[in-house]
């Protein structure tokens, strides 16, 4: 799949097959048990359907050593530049996920024996979409996302022509 249809494809599941995923040059084991846990840490039900989630964790402690508070912001920022490519690849595989951004830290810090000074930063249940109940909704294009100059400005001025020598 190529990347511009990878990036209009992609979209966030919450009903998943049975199907077992194939990771191909990955191993996740992941115990039901936890997968069940973190369903409720996250208060999102279809998080406990799949056999896989991946959960993307960061550890702000150097990054703040050198950039003091803004330091967890990039680490942040570092993070989710990695998950959109993570994302983008399970839909290259075949796969779905959601973006799951709303959970318990300390409920998920609990469960996965997580050290308190690092950062959750997203949950992913990962594996094959059932057919969907309805249309996805539509995403917005780029001219609706892209302001000039100032905020909500939808137009470019015309480039000034070099005057006359």
């Amino acid at each position: 799949m190529q990347l511009g249809r990878a990036i209009k494809t992609r979209h966030s599941c919450r009903r998943f097959s049975t199907k077992k995923v194939n990771w191909r040059k990955f191993l996740i084991v992941i115990e039901e048990e936890k997968i069940k846990q973190l369903a409720e840490a996250c208060q999102q039900s279809f998080v406990g359907t799949v056999d896989y989630i991946v959960v993307v964790v960061t550890d702000p402690t150097q990054t703040k050593r050198s950039y003091d508070e803004r330091g967890k912001k990039y680490c942040s920022q570092q993070a989710g530049a990695a998950i959109e490519n993570f994302l983008l690849k399970i839909t290259e595989l075949g796969l779905a996920t959601c973006w799951i951004g709303a959970f318990s830290d300390f409920q998920v810090k609990k469960i996965l024996e997580i050290p308190n000074e690092m950062t959750v930063e997203a949950l992913f249940p990962v594996g094959y979409e059932m057919p969907p109940k309805g249309k996805q909704k539509a995403k917005p294009s780029l001219d609706q996302l892209l302001f000039f100059d100032k905020w909500k400005n939808k137009y470019m001025k015309p480039l000034k022509k070099p005057e006359a020598l």
